[in-house]
Parts: C-alpha cells; sequence; structure tokens
C-alpha cells in the first residue's frame, strides 16, 4: 500500500504546483502598486458638470488629473454594488476637496451606444454629481496599459502621484466590496 500512495503523493504535489503557478499567475495581472499610470482617452458622457469638460468631448482625464489622488472605476456591469461604490466615491470627492481628490467612473463593453445610455443612469441614479462617467475609446478591452481582466465586472484603481496606490478586480458587481474601497481611499489621503 505504501508503494501506491507515493505515486499519489508526487501527484498530489504536481497538482498543487499547478494550481499555485495559476494563481499567482492571476495575481499578476492588472496594474501593479507603484506602476505609473499612463495616458487613456475617453468620452465624456456624464456626471461632473462643473469640471470644464462639456459633454461629447474626448479626452484624457488621467492627464487633467495630474498627480491628484484618484479613484478609477472601470465596469463593465453597473448592476450590483457599482451604484454604491459611485455614491461613496462622490461623497469622498466632496469631502476630500482639500485633498483635491479626483473620481471617474469609465465604462466598457461591446455596444458604444449602449454603454453611452448606461453612462447617463450610472451618474443620474447614483448621485455622480462631481465624478465624470465616461466611455473609453478602447471600450470593448480598457486601455491596454492598463491590462484590465476582461472578465472582470469590476476593477478599481487607485492612484496618487501618477502611482498605482492600489488594484483591484472584481469578476460580479454584486462582489464590488465598497467598504474596503473607501478604507483604501481613506488610507492613501491620510
Amino acid at each position: 500500500m505504501s508503494r501506491l500512495m507515493l505515486p499519489l503523493a508526487v501527484f498530489g504535489l504536481l497538482v498543487c504546483s499547478v494550481v499555485s503557478a495559476k494563481e499567482k499567475e492571476t495575481e499578476s495581472k492588472g496594474l501593479q502598486v507603484g506602476e505609473k499610470l499612463d495616458a487613456f482617452y475617453v468620452t465624456k458622457v456624464a456626471g461632473a458638470d462643473d469640471d470644464g469638460v462639456e459633454k461629447g468631448q474626448r479626452l484624457c482625464y488621467r492627464c487633467k488629473y495630474g498627480s491628484r489622488p484618484m479613484v478609477l472605476v472601470f465596469a463593465r456591469d453597473t448592476g450590483g454594488n457599482v451604484g454604491e461604490l459611485v455614491k461613496e466615491i462622490n461623497a469622498a470627492v466632496k469631502a476630500n476637496e482639500e485633498a483635491d481628490l479626483k473620481g471617474l467612473v469609465t465604462l466598457l463593453g461591446e455596444d458604444d451606444a449602449k454603454l453611452k445610455e448606461s453612462a447617463v443612469k450610472v451618474s443620474e441614479s447614483n448621485g455622480g454629481s462631481l465624478i465624470p462617467v465616461v466611455v473609453a475609446t478602447d471600450h470593448v478591452t480598457g486601455p491596454s496599459s492598463y491590462k484590465i481582466d476582461e472578465k472582470a465586472a469590476v476593477t478599481v484603481v487607485l492612484a496618487s502621484e501618477g502611482e498605482v496606490v492600489m488594484s483591484r478586480k472584481f469578476n460580479k458587481a454584486d462582489k464590488v466590496n465598497v467598504a474596503a474601497v473607501m478604507k483604501a481611499v481613506n488610507k492613501m489621503l491620510n
């Protein structure tokens, strides 16, 4: 019986190694803490009426925000907890005017027209009055240098001084951990 156990043990170690390698591969996707944020272009659809950018204008908000602290949300799904996240980011932007915190919600997906409809709904229904809701020029995949997982429903990136402070992906919109994101925002600002 011990002869049978040895091959099984070796097989088990091999399986664990393969699973472990896949987990590390998954962890390494996306922007990493300390990486610089590149420019990416979007079209403003809704929100942030007082930011000096006209609806329909194409620009780089990342460039506009410069080194200010920012919360970037990339969403393929605007259901689940995304509305609550937008409300909380809007409140944080308002409460942290002195720190000049900025927020941006970028919608991703196949259909540009549907994304624009969703952007208006997200802004109007979630109090995103201080946060622009935009559609990325690369609206199917998102900006390539941001390495957004195409299976993620929502990706949240926090940055300050043009560098990533935190990057989290959520495979389902109802799994977005709003409290954890906002805790990270508060930590970034302090």
